[in-house]
């Protein structure tokens, strides 16, 4: 334990520095200006967020919240020392729950915290989750930045934060509609988005040795870092495309528990979905894992997405409008499989 030292204690001395803070908030305001919507009331710097909700929009609103953060995908940034795009990641994660039950993603949140606070590190975080609402056409309205010396290690952070979406309440997905016929529309994910970091990188940095910097498998042009801190797709805007156009039935992000465990989420009981593996290609990423960690088939469909970040289900009549609607909007899809009689399980063939 350190010895006390004398003069006068000021609260940089104990590792908070409010002047560095202040530094990043001005640094950050355009870009998070950058991010407004109409609704947005206020400026950058207020004790909250303000958003003017246009009752005459909307006949009986329902408010969907959701909220998330990076996990350790943080780690992999901060060995990396990139922080641009992990805050795409967060604003995916947010949303993309947001439009599984039919809302439009509105505003959104962050909460940063870190070991030392770093300008240009900080700087970096929010640009990247600026950028995820631009594309995401949500509003940054507010966030926290707090540093924990003591708590954390310098360059340590963690990163989360909440969105708001709005739907009408008689337009809510909730899968109560999904019937035996149904199809399984997969919107595809190049990488791992935040979910199965612990595994991959006990898997391929501790157990196989390999170096962020090495070629991500054999062959590759890519370096594992780059695979690994491939930034999340933002479904929001495809989704609500194929809100408006198609008979959604039932949506599905594909995060933590894979793609059994939330396609199950969106099932009603007297039903099953069945999957069909081979009807997507899944990214090397996953192979790699899997074949250098010895993980069991059962574990990776637990752990990881596969490739496939999002699940629609429609009527058969609407698979073939609902995959070129999406790949129209920009993002692939890809017939997977049907739903039939069951008892609210998920099948992977």
């Amino acid at each position: 334990m350190s010895r006390p030292t004398s003069g006068p204690e000021t609260y940089a001395s104990a590792g908070v520095d409010i002047s560095a803070g202040d530094r990043a908030v001005e640094r950050i305001r355009a870009k998070v200006r950058s991010t407004f919507r109409p609704e947005v009331i206020g400026d950058v710097g207020g004790f909250g967020g303000l958003f003017a909700l246009d009752p005459g929009r909307y006949r009986h609103p329902v408010l969907v919240a959701s909220t998330d953060g990076v996990g350790t995908k943080s780690m992999v940034a901060r060995a990396l020392g990139r922080y641009d795009t992990i805050g795409i990641d967060l604003v995916a994660m947010c949303v993309d729950d947001l439009v599984c039950h039919g809302a439009e993603p509105l505003f959104m949140l962050d909460y940063i915290a870190v070991g030392s606070l770093d300008p240009d590190q900080v700087v970096a975080l929010v640009e990247g989750v600026a950028e995820g609402c631009r594309l995401a056409e949500c509003a940054l309205i507010g966030g926290e930045m707090a540093e924990h010396p003591g708590a954390m290690e310098p360059g340590e952070f963690d990163l989360a934060g909440f969105a708001v979406g709005v739907a009408e309440r008689d337009q809510l997905v909730d899968g109560s509609r999904v019937a035996p016929g149904d199809v399984l529309v997969g919107l595809p994910s190049p990488g791992l988005r935040c979910n199965g970091y612990s595994l991959a990188r006990r898997v391929l940095l501790e157990r196989a040795g390999l170096a962020l910097d090495a070629p991500a498998h054999p062959g590759s042009a890519r370096s594992l870092g780059d695979e690994l801190l491939e930034p999340s797709v933002i479904y929001a805007p495809v989704v609500a495309r194929l809100l408006r156009s198609v008979d959604v039935r039932a949506v599905a992000h594909i995060t933590g528990g894979g793609i059994i465990g939330n396609l199950a989420r969106v099932l009603p009981p007297s039903t099953s979905a069945v999957v069909r593996r081979d009807h997507w290609e899944v990214p090397r990423i996953f192979t790699e894992i899997q074949r250098r960690g010895d993980v069991a088939d059962d574990e990776m469909a637990r752990v990881f997405n596969l490739g496939i970040g999002m699940v629609v289900v429609v009527p058969a009549a609407d698979a073939h409008r609902t995959i070129d609607l999406a790949r129209s909007g920009g993002c692939g899809a890809v017939l997977i499989g049907e739903i039939s009689t069951g008892t609210g399980n998920v099948v992977l063939r």
